[in-house]
């Protein structure tokens, strides 16, 4: 979703950006990008920061963030060929949930507890890259489809694991390291372009 869906911008900053925590932010990301705070670390380190947050504030962060243009009609073509979509994020559920708006059929993401938050983050539920891989694999099992029938989109090292399993993959805006592992690649911000592009990977 982050750099994929969302262009420029990520579910936490634009959280951020609402409820006036963006330095601290910026200090987690940092230290994340160092190193010395891993992906479940990180979000515990959101649910402490964010202890008052509002479905309400999300929700008004989901709408004022940079989406892809087309993402609707891209979730309706895909529906109307009797195909399936879905998103599958390590960004937390409490934002990338309002995606199954836009017509996604399946929307997997870091499990935190109801806003406002009042029970523990449980660290088995954030989402690794590593695990983009597993819930994909259960995802076609269960339609009953092989990885030669999927198409990935991705944008950071985070879809590495995934663009390795998957034959039929989109580095979507990505830089080299990922670019250089997918099938295509595309730039710009118009997610049906970058979807056209992804249909001459599948039999007509």
């Amino acid at each position: 979703m982050d750099g994929t869906l969302l262009t420029g911008t990520t579910a936490s900053l634009e959280v951020a950006r609402r409820v006036g925590t963006l330095p601290q932010l910026r200090e987690l990301e940092d230290r994340f990008a160092a190193g010395t705070l891993d992906t479940r670390g990180f979000s515990a380190e959101l649910r402490r920061l964010w202890g008052d947050l509002t479905a309400e504030q999300v929700a008004a962060a989901y709408r004022g963030a940079a989406w892809m243009a087309g993402i609707a009609e891209v979730c309706a073509d895909i529906r109307a060929r009797g195909e399936h979509s879905a998103v599958i994020t390590m960004s937390p559920d409490f934002f990338a949930r309002h995606l199954l708006e836009l017509g996604f059929d399946e929307v997997v993401a870091s499990r935190f507890p109801p806003l406002p938050f009042t029970g523990p983050l449980e660290p088995a539920d954030v989402l690794t890259p590593e695990d983009k891989v597993r819930l994909t694999d259960g995802l076609l099992a269960a339609r009953g489809l092989t990885r030669g029938d999927c198409v990935a989109y991705g944008d950071s090292m985070s879809d590495a694991p995934l663009f390795r399993h998957l034959s039929h993959t989109v580095a979507v805006n990505a830089d080299h390291h990922l670019a250089d592992l997918a099938a295509l690649d595309y730039r710009g911000t118009d997610l049906w372009e970058a979807y056209r592009l992804a249909r001459t990977l599948l039999p007509a």
